[in-house]
């Protein structure tokens, strides 16, 4: 007797993802880890191994130029905005004040010294002290240029001259019978020098120019109507006078610098460097010690040659790294220390380092602890080598590099670090490194980590920076713009109205066998809960995409705080919701599927995906 039997059916297979990790723009889709996305926009690591959409942002201010920096003291609650040629004073809440409008129209860059802001955009040296603005060189520092000299000359240099400002003292031990005292210096400014003599208290005495005095500004010589005397305190200069040299080019050596650093003798962060006078591009100086108003002439370095600009510095570990640009043959990176050498401060250089040259000098920061900068290869840190102890430069950011070195403008990126991540702003997006995420890379075997990372659409930011907590911006349009910070509240998912488009596609899945054909079954999801959140799943087959499924409705919990008939939902339950989805994607060899949330005001996040499909038969085109 005949018997008949059911056919079996094809065994169904189970593809699950439950860590999304980040995008991967290097490699080819059918090579990207399932973990990651080679098309992911706007979404964001929540917990390490979960995304979510990120928070957008709201336009604090409007300015009529681009801003080109903001600059605030540690406890002030007013800032600096520079936005074209403009200096304005915003406070925390009404309409800002112009200060000056004689700024160059160029990125600018500021420091705190005890009370007062110090900044720098490549035409003059600016100082803030919370109310007001002035030219650094208003009130700079007045070195002591000798002491224990005699009336007619010698004695020992105590300082270098200023070079941000012309005036300088010399201290003299009287005589008897001397009324002419020289100078070190002739050819004197016309600005009044000033002389005091000390008594037979103890106590100086100020004389004034034309009546106690006179002065020979040619040749360097002050004559007193009747000699000053000998010092009543034995061994104790007796006369100090005060005059003005100014020395062409002098100033402009720091008012023309737009690179910086804090650092000094022994790693402190009580000195000013600077860097980037287009006319000694490989040179460097540094302020006296926390005085940015003090520049000593002597107080400089030439670091490599002339042909290589200093970028930008790093401090890596007790060292100051200075990153050229890439023209030094591979020895980009020159580390200095700080010491003391009989009593004066000395930055000897103690090595050089083969690494990528620097590419943005507004693109340094420094995430967990670690020195990032962009170079033409991508993102690099400056870290200690296992074995050997010393250091080099290692690419940090292999998942981005294919789309981040293309663009155009690199020198224009600008960085900042908020919560563990470095934004790297440039042609109107931000990549992103992630801190608390990284893997070993195969393709990247010289650099031992590789920071999982994100891309932000939609932020043409020219100046990136942390304040009060928050990230801001500072737009190309003359826009100043702070990011939500409140992933709970639905107001945050929007960019000035706009609604933020956030994706994330899967790599292209070929299932067990690649060249075996695959029909795809069953869709689940499982989304962050919300009171308003939305999702589309579409499926590319055969590279034409297709919509699947749109729903606005599973994932929901109801608050009474966020009250909305149209998005109405009676469950109280505000753990992660289960979607799932029949769908019938045939007969393929491999398909990618999106998930996506472009909805006003509404946050989305995903925790798992898994799809079952099932496999059999060769795959025929």
């Amino acid at each position: 007797m005949r018997q008949f039997s059911i056919p079996t059916q094809p065994s169904r297979s189970i593809l699950k993802i439950d860590t999304f990790l980040g995008v991967d723009y290097t490699n080819s889709p059918s090579n990207v880890d399932r973990r990651r996305t080679p098309n992911g926009e706007n979404m964001i690591r929540d917990v390490p191994g979960k995304v979510r959409k990120c928070m957008g942002y709201q336009t604090l201010h409007q300015f009529d130029a681009r801003v080109n920096g903001v600059h605030f003291l540690a406890d002030g609650t007013e800032y600096l905005v520079h936005a074209g040629t403009k200096l304005y004073l915003v406070p925390e809440t009404g309409e800002p004040e112009l200060l000056r409008s004689d700024l160059a129209d160029a990125r600018s860059r500021a420091w705190q010294f005890g009370e007062r802001l110090y900044l720098i955009d490549g035409k003059k040296m600016l100082a803030f002290d919370g109310e007001s603005v002035s030219d650094a060189s208003d009130g700079a520092y007045t070195p002591l240029f000798t002491i224990a000299r005699a009336p007619n000359g010698g004695g020992t240099q105590y300082e270098e001259l200023n070079l941000l400002q012309p005036a300088f003292t010399e201290r003299f031990l009287g005589t008897a019978a001397d009324t002419q005292y020289h100078l070190s210096f002739g050819d004197l400014d016309d600005t009044p020098v000033t002389a005091q003599v000390l008594n037979a208290s103890g106590v100086w005495t100020a004389l004034a120019e034309n009546t106690d005095f006179t002065v020979d500004r040619t040749a360097g010589i002050v004559t007193f109507s009747t000699a000053p005397g000998a010092s009543p305190v034995e061994g104790e200069d007796n006369v100090s006078i005060t005059a003005c040299r100014t020395v062409d080019g002098y100033a402009g050596r720091v008012d023309r610098c737009t690179a910086g650093a804090v650092y000094g003798v022994n790693g402190a962060a009580d000195r000013l460097f600077l860097a980037g006078d287009p006319e000694l591009p490989n040179t460097d100086r540094y302020s006296g010690r926390n005085d940015p108003t003090y520049w000593p002439d002597t107080a400089y370095a030439a670091l490599g040659t002339q042909a290589s600009a200093i970028v930008g510095y790093s401090i890596v570990g007790g060292y100051l790294a200075a990153h050229k640009d890439g023209m030094e043959d591979g020895r980009n990176i020159i580390l200095r220390e700080g010491v003391l050498t009989d009593g004066r401060p000395a930055f000897p250089v103690v090595n050089t380092l083969q690494g990528e040259g620097a590419a943005a000098p507004h693109s340094f920061a420094y995430l967990c602890n670690e020195p990032l900068f962009l170079t033409k290869l991508g993102v690099y840190a400056v870290t200690p080598q296992d074995v050997t102890g010393e250091r080099y430069a290692q690419s940090r950011s292999f998942f981005i590099n294919e789309k981040l070195t293309r663009e155009p403008d690199l020198a224009d990126a600008a960085a900042a670090v908020y919560r563990d991540m470095y934004w790297l702003c440039v042609g109107g997006a931000a990549y992103i490194l992630d801190g608390l995420q990284y893997a070993a890379v195969k393709d990247a075997p010289y650099s031992s980590r590789q920071y999982e990372c994100f891309y932000r659409t939609n932020l043409p930011a020219r100046v990136i920076f942390v304040r009060a907590g928050a990230l801001w911006f500072g737009a190309t349009d003359g826009r100043l713009c702070r990011f939500y910070t409140d992933a709970d509240s639905t107001a945050s998912y929007q960019d000035d109205g706009e609604p933020v488009r956030a994706v994330w596609e899967t790599p292209d899945l070929a299932g067990s066998l690649f060249y075996k054909k695959k029909t795809f079954r069953h869709l689940a999801v499982r989304l962050a809960s919300a009171v308003a959140t939305s999702v589309r799943v579409s499926a590319q087959r055969r590279g034409i995409w297709t919509a699947l499924k749109e729903d606005g409705t599973s994932a929901l919990h109801f608050d009474w705080a966020h009250w909305d008939w149209s998005r109405f939902s009676w469950s109280n339950d505000e753990t992660p919701h289960t979607l799932s989805v029949k769908i019938r994607v045939k007969k393929v060899d491999k398909a990618r599927f999106r998930l996506e949330n472009d909805a006003l005001n509404e946050p989305f996040g995903l925790e798992e995906l898994a799809l079952e499909y099932v496999e059999s038969g060769n795959y025929k085109n």
